[in-house]
C-alpha cells in the first residue's frame, strides 16, 4: 500500500508483531508513520511504514448478513479439516494389510515381558520386540520410546498398569 492512500479514521489490515490484525488509524505519528488502535484488543499501535498495511478492512454488515471476502484473491488462514486431522493421527491400532490390528508399542512391550517371565530393561524389551516383529519403528531410540511409554502408563493407571518397575530401569509384567 502507498503512503498517499492511507486515510486517518479508516480501519486497515496491518502486520503487527508477525500477525495480521485490524487497526483503526487515529493519526500521524510525529516520528513518521501512523498511530492506531488494534480493533480487537483496543491497544495502541504504531505503524512505521505503509509496507505493513495490507489493505482496508471491509465495513462490518449488520448482524445476520453474510460478509464479503476482504480482498479478491486474498488467502484466509483456515484450520485443519476433520479429514486432515484424522490423517495426522498416530497409526496405533490401525489395521494392517491382512486386516489384523497392529499392536501398539506398549502392547508389544507387554507381550515381550509376558513371554520372558523375568524383569527386563527397556533396551532389551525394544530389541526383542523389533527382532520378533511385534512392533516396527523408524525411530533412532526405540528403547527410550518404550521406557517413557511404560513410565507414563504406570503413572496414569497405577496398580492397574500392565507394567511394574521393580528397580532402576527394570520392568516386569504385572498381570
Amino acid at each position: 500500500m502507498k503512503t498517499a492512500e492511507v486515510q486517518i479514521g479508516e480501519t486497515y489490515r496491518v502486520k503487527v508483531s508477525g500477525n495480521v490484525a485490524d487497526v483503526r488509524i487515529t493519526g500521524e505519528n510525529p516520528h513518521g508513520g501512523w498511530d492506531g488502535v488494534n480493533v480487537a484488543t483496543n491497544r495502541k499501535v504504531r505503524i512505521q511504514s505503509a509496507q505493513r498495511l495490507r489493505g482496508k478492512t471491509p465495513r462490518r454488515p449488520a448482524k445476520g448478513k453474510p460478509t464479503a471476502p476482504s480482498a479478491p484473491g486474498a488467502k484466509r488462514a483456515s484450520k485443519a479439516t476433520g479429514k486432515a486431522k484424522a490423517a495426522a493421527k498416530r497409526h496405533t491400532g490401525q489395521r494392517d494389510a491382512k486386516g489384523a490390528k497392529r499392536p501398539s508399542g506398549l502392547d508389544a512391550a507387554a507381550r515381550v515381558l509376558a513371554e520372558a517371565g523375568e524383569p527386563m530393561n527397556a533396551k532389551a524389551i525394544a530389541e526383542t520386540a523389533l527382532a520378533k516383529g511385534y512392533w516396527t519403528t523408524k525411530g533412532a531410540t526405540p528403547w527410550a520410546t518404550f521406557y517413557s511409554a511404560m513410565i507414563r502408563e504406570i503413572a496414569a493407571k497405577g496398580t492397574r498398569s500392565r507394567f511394574r518397575k521393580i528397580s532402576r530401569g527394570m520392568f516386569e509384567f504385572a498381570k
